[in-house]
């Protein structure tokens, strides 16, 4: 199967969108290489700026050209993003609503080597408390190009959550994104799994092997965390009566958390397993870290066997 870095569609994506989109502008904390926004810094020198290792800097500099009319991509870590900068992205653009796009990359325990330090978990967390922020964390490369041209069409400010390693593909360039829609990759009838960005594939193997077990899995690609499919949620609850989350960020405030808000207010009264981390990552391989944290797809049967 396929496989292709979600930060790597990023990088062909902005930059092919880049001739279409003349306001579009690129700024970087020094990490072009590894947010793959070269490709764009080589086609629009003059639109793609090197802010360096000043991230609030960074965010306010791309808020003042959201004033003036543009369509700034700030991108960094997201660990960088949504913690060192949160404050300005807070008050300087998500309070004021400005168009500025907020790009966090090397996301969850898929960061790897890096370590705890530099593994985001908390991300989906902190944005999506924000007033007017959406919060999009695509599963795959065609996914993440169609988000993207959402993106650039839609008005106001955005987190998007990318990985750092590859992915397997799972759609094709006929896929379009829609804001607050969910999509069921693949349905069942006796249990749910929501999942997001690098566990959708997971999910989709997890089902696999549950079916091989007698168990039907509906698997739901959960991209739009904020706004979410708040219907595509209470029907697969009315439908399989059993529902899990698989994400790789804390259980706490995240996916997991944002499908549980929308249970409670409906009065479902159906419960939610959310799998996911309950503690800082370490350094290690990916896939060891996902095995290890049960995030692989046999991590994800024996939760939902258990």
């Amino acid at each position: 199967m396929e496989k292709i870095a979600t930060r790597a569609a990023f990088g062909e994506a902005i930059a092919e969108l880049g001739a279409k989109y003349r306001n579009i502008m690129v700024l970087d904390a020094d990490l072009a290489s590894s947010t793959k926004t070269l490709k764009f810094a080589q086609a629009f020198p003059g639109r793609h700026f090197n802010i360096g290792i000043a991230e609030q800097n960074m965010m306010s500099i791309a808020a003042g050209m959201a004033i003036k009319g543009k369509i700034p991509f700030a991108c960094t870590f997201a660990i960088f993003a949504t913690g060192r900068a949160w404050e300005q992205i807070r008050n300087g653009i998500a309070y004021p609503n400005l168009n500025v796009k907020v790009v966090g990359s090397h996301s969850g325990i898929m960061t790897g080597e890096d370590g705890a330090t530099h593994q985001a978990l908390e991300d989906i967390a902190v944005m999506r408390a924000i007033p007017n922020m959406k919060v999009f964390c695509p599963a795959d490369a065609y996914e993440t190009k169609a988000v993207i041209a959402s993106m650039c069409e839609d008005f106001g400010p955005v987190y998007l959550r990318l990985g750092r390693s590859a992915v397997p593909v799972l759609y094709d360039e006929k896929y379009r994104f829609k804001p607050g829609k969910g999509d069921v990759l693949r349905d069942g009838t006796d249990i749910t799994i929501f999942a997001v960005g690098s566990t959708v594939s997971r999910a989709l193997s997890a089902a696999e092997i549950l079916e091989s077990q007698g168990v039907s899995a509906r698997v739901c690609n959960m991209c739009s965390i904020k706004p979410i499919d708040e219907d595509l949620i209470l029907e697969s609850a009315r439908k399989t009566k059993k529902l899990f989350s698989v994400e790789d960020h804390q259980i706490i405030g995240g996916l997991g958390s944002a499908i549980s808000e929308v249970l409670a207010e409906a009065g479902s009264g159906i419960p939610l397993k959310r799998i996911g981390m309950h503690k800082f990552g370490e350094s290690g391989k990916d896939e060891d870290l996902y095995r290890k944290y049960g995030l692989d797809a046999e991590g994800i049967v024996r939760v939902v066997s258990g």
